[in-house]
């Protein structure tokens, strides 16, 4: 399925989506039938093998995409200093995907503030090219609108880097009244939404209320700004979660849903024709 953006969920499976994807031999073979890109949050903390990159490009088609996590010896316990070797091993661990590779991501800890931009641009300037990636900040300077996020917005848009949007506002006016959503909201940041104008496809990554339908007002904002996105050229990247990620394949479509009433040609999602393949991480 051919579609204008990047669609995706942060994990290729669930025991609780196996009735709802089209039939395959692997989880991941099945879920690259319904989106196009997906985020590989595992490498944050674990490697995985070479034979395992080739195993996952032999199962998606050439116009998949991973976004991987840098792991998080770089990001936060090297903080993106003297990390040459470690990434260089990371890289050529990846290499069988090389051209099935997004953005890598590199999230930052609230640690890592205004001081340490510097590391940043030498971290991100060493990256060997066509090599691209995307930063997600943590840091409250960032989100204050004065001179820190000014540098930082600056620095980004230099490189033609996207600054990715973490948007929990719908999972934070949740009321907190199952473990799922507990747990979510112990776990995820709780930041203002910053939106860097467009120098890269923008990525975004967008938790959502427990409730299905009490995304449905969260969602819109998004939908009309993913269209002109769309409109423009551009082909940005959409990550969706839940609080209990069974949930998500619902949330996704509550997702096309309303971008398909804003964009007329969006093909059907292939959801809810699969059987019960259990799947093969």
């Amino acid at each position: 399925m051919t579609l204008p953006f990047f669609l995706g969920c942060p994990q290729w499976q669930h025991p609780a989506w196996n009735a709802r994807l089209p039939a395959g031999q692997t989880g991941l073979a099945r879920y690259s039938r319904v989106f196009n890109c997906v985020e590989g949050n595992t490498t944050f903390y674990a490697t995985p093998s070479q034979a395992q990159c080739r195993q996952w490009r032999s199962q998606v088609p050439a116009d998949f995409r991973f976004l991987f996590k840098f792991p998080r010896a770089v990001t936060h316990d090297g903080l993106l200093r003297g990390v040459g070797n470690q990434v260089q091993a990371f890289l050529d661990i990846l290499a069988p995907l090389e051209d099935v590779l997004g953005p890598f991501l590199v999230q930052l800890p609230a640690a890592f503030g205004p001081e340490r931009l510097g590391d940043l641009w030498h971290f991100v300037d060493a990256l060997p090219a066509p090599l691209r990636c995307t930063v997600e900040v943590r840091h409250p300077a960032f989100f204050a609108k004065g001179e820190a996020e000014k540098a930082l917005n600056r620095g980004l848009r230099e490189r033609r880097i996207a600054r990715v949007c973490f948007d929990a506002r719908a999972l934070f006016s949740a009321t907190a009244d199952d473990d799922a959503t507990r747990d979510a909201q112990r776990k995820k940041p709780q930041l203002p939404v910053h939106v860097l104008p467009v120098e890269a496809p923008a990525v975004i990554r967008y938790i959502g209320h427990p409730d299905l339908e009490a995304n449905r007002a969260f969602i819109l904002p998004w939908v009309e700004r993913v269209a002109g996105w769309i409109e423009d050229g551009w082909k940005p990247f959409v990550f969706v979660h839940m609080p209990d990620n069974g949930d998500a394949l619902a949330l996704v479509g509550l997702w096309y849903e309303l971008l398909q009433a804003r964009l007329t040609g969006l093909p059907p999602l292939s959801l809810d024709a699969g059987g019960s393949q259990s799947g093969l991480f």
